[in-house]
């Protein structure tokens, strides 16, 4: 790989180009890892500068088609100036030092990049200091290169709301078929990830605004046990749910970013209960001897290609010793803790939006009812395909966490989802729960098959991981399985997750397709 960079280094104008999928310094670039990288700017093979310098020519490439990156951080190249003379004169600061790294544009950066949430009502916010999670990384010596779009306000505006789309940045598109969905709504992170436009990027979940993007485009996406990441410096929509993570092309640079990620944020209490490796280590061999369970019902039986590459990935984990327990389905709870889930939802996002509006210096909407006006007012900007029901209705509860009924509304859907969970895990004597992440990306203009039950629904309400790992293809189209399991096991499941991915290698660069044939 060593020698695959330093040629790739010599090509006439950067890392990353030419962007065809067939281009020898991109094949390289994409299949290399974070400790690749490093070994070479190590040796002097290669710069972060020189690095950086191919990220944004590659994003100036391929982001017309893909709608991706919302803007790049004109200190980038300065970051990435400073790390290679601190690696010369000092010594690296992290396995991050001087990798270049794409935010989700609902991360507070206190620099020259805006904030928006997607949303144009916010062009005028000025965070006052980033993000903790980017107090991190750049102490750490990443290189923020940049800020990923999103689906406008994390997918939380109105129930029609379409997968990926912003009224700053426009459309996201799947780079395996850009007439398919990248899902949403950390969409511009997982299609950054990809496509090779950084080599990792950050989203958020509140509902499988991680899992569901990077399986639909054959990338790595930890959604993280509640807390192991902070929330601080990240536009909310519940701090019940929220979680960053990292989207990577491989586990490795997701776990090394995860590594760096975690920590104690004053700001954020749930942070300060988490518990994560400060050394954690991958195992190919994580799997033998563990016991996991297999979730079938409502993710089997709908699409023959999915479970085709599902019993697969049921034959590869035997194959690395795993023991595993048919019939560990997790129950469907979209009914049981829907009574409880939206009041729950409602109540919180109007309360912790408007905290972390009234917070935020500069010119824009200083609480909900502001920003329902705005959206009314810039309705060709703002609301030319769908409506802002969400919005309206959160603003007509109180917004009030002390209220007794808030109260019983959410202990209830966190209760029932841990329980969805605890109960399969002990009652099989289980390591973890693997499933379908995903059918394969529906088109642009079509919601996703309903018959497919989503994991994410469970893990994102009780507050517990679930990490997604590519596992194969459906024609064109990525497909990816899950690895889930109880509070704080994350590191765990990125051992089982990068066991797996070691057996069978299944990611594939994108083609780019105008539009999926098979």
């Amino acid at each position: 790989m060593l020698k695959q960079l330093s040629v790739a280094v010599l090509t006439a104008a950067g890392l990353l180009l030419p962007a065809a999928a067939d281009a020898s310094p991109a094949r390289f670039l994409d299949q290399s890892t974070i400790p690749d990288l490093q070994r070479a700017m190590d040796r002097g093979q290669l710069t972060s500068e020189q690095l950086t310098r191919g990220y944004l020519r590659r994003i100036e490439e391929l982001n017309p088609r893909l709608h991706a990156v919302v803007q790049t951080n004109p200190d980038a190249l300065a970051a990435a100036k400073e790390s290679d003379t601190r690696r010369r004169t000092h010594s690296s600061r992290s396995p991050l030092e001087g990798i270049p790294v794409l935010l989700k544009e609902n991360t507070d950066t206190a620099d020259r990049q805006t904030t928006t949430a997607g949303s144009t009502a916010m062009l005028g916010s000025r965070p006052a200091k980033d993000a903790f999670l980017v107090q991190r990384l750049r102490s750490a010596g990443a290189v923020v290169l940049g800020k990923a779009n999103l689906s406008e306000w994390s997918n939380f505006r109105s129930t029609a709301q379409i997968p990926g789309w912003s009224g700053v940045a426009g459309q996201t598109r799947n780079p395996y078929a850009l007439d398919r969905s990248p899902c949403g709504s950390s969409s511009g992170s997982a299609v950054a990830a990809a496509a090779g436009l950084a080599t990792v990027a950050i989203g958020t979940e509140t509902d499988g605004s991680i899992v569901c993007p990077a399986a639909a485009t054959s990338t790595v996406g930890v959604k993280t046990s509640l807390g192991v990441v902070s929330r601080g410096g990240v536009v909310p929509i519940t701090a019940q749910h929220d979680t960053p993570g990292p989207i990577a092309r491989n586990v490795t640079d997701a776990a090394l970013t995860l590594s760096v990620l975690t920590g104690a944020d004053p700001a954020d209490p749930a942070s300060a209960a988490a518990t994560f490796p400060k050394d954690l280590r991958l195992d190919r061999n994580a799997l033998r001897g563990k016991r996991i369970g297999v979730w079938r019902k409502g993710h089997t039986g709908i699409d023959q290609q999915s479970d085709r590459i599902f019993e697969s990935t049921v034959h590869t984990l035997r194959s690395l010793g795993a023991t595993v327990v048919d019939g560990a389905d997790v129950e469907d709870i979209s009914w049981s803790v829907k009574p409880d889930l939206l009041p729950a939802l409602l109540t919180e996002f109007k309360h912790d939006l408007n905290a972390y509006l009234a917070a935020t210096p500069g010119d824009h909407p200083r609480n909900l009812s502001e920003l329902i006006a705005y959206n009314d007012q810039h309705r060709d900007v703002e609301m030319p395909l769908f409506d802002q029901n969400l919005f309206v209705e959160a603003n007509a509860t109180d917004g009030n966490l002390n209220d007794q009924t808030y109260r019983r509304h959410r202990a209830a859907a966190t209760g029932i989802a841990q329980r969805s969970i605890d109960d399969v895990l002990a009652s099989n004597g289980l390591d973890a729960i693997v499933t379908l992440s995903g059918l394969p990306a529906s088109p642009l203009d079509r919601p996703g098959d309903p018959r497919f039950l989503s994991s994410t629904r469970n893990t994102s309400v009780a507050g517990y991981p679930n990490i997604t790992v590519p596992a194969g293809f459906a024609g064109p189209l990525p497909v990816g399985i899950s690895f889930l399991g109880t509070k704080y096991h994350d590191a765990q499941l990125l051992s089982f997750a990068y066991a797996y991915e070691q057996a069978i290698h299944a990611r594939q660069a994108p083609r780019y397709l105008p539009a999926a044939t098979g």
